[in-house]
């Protein structure tokens, strides 16, 4: 079994594997860098768009939503239109329970 000494051989003969083995590790370390700088690269892209589909999405069910409001307003306006009494009693009638809820 080598020691210590002998592991870590700081004789002239060992620099060159010494230096080898430190450019080794350099080339590694850089292309460890130049990977994981790939990866966010495509994580940043792919939160993109992912964000983006998402933005969609919900740009989607607004117009949804706000064209069901629309048809929900149309029918009340016809409703009243059509029904001006009926629409003014009903009204009252829900003037007078929140009146009495909010009084309490």
């Amino acid at each position: 079994m080598p020691n210590v000494n002998e592991a870590f051989d700081t004789k002239p003969n060992a620099t060159p594997t010494v230096a080898s083995a430190v450019d080794r590790l350099g080339t590694q370390a850089s292309q460890v860098t130049h990977d994981l700088h790939e990866m966010g690269e495509r994580a940043k892209d792919f939160t993109q768009e992912k964000l983006g589909q998402l933005g969609d999405k919900a740009s989607e069910y607004y117009e949804q939503g706000r064209d069901k409001a629309q048809q929900i307003e149309r029918g009340v306006e016809q409703f009243i239109r059509e029904q001006p009494l009926k629409s003014i009693l009903i009204a009252a009638g829900i003037g007078v329970c929140f009146g009495l809820i909010l009084k309490r």
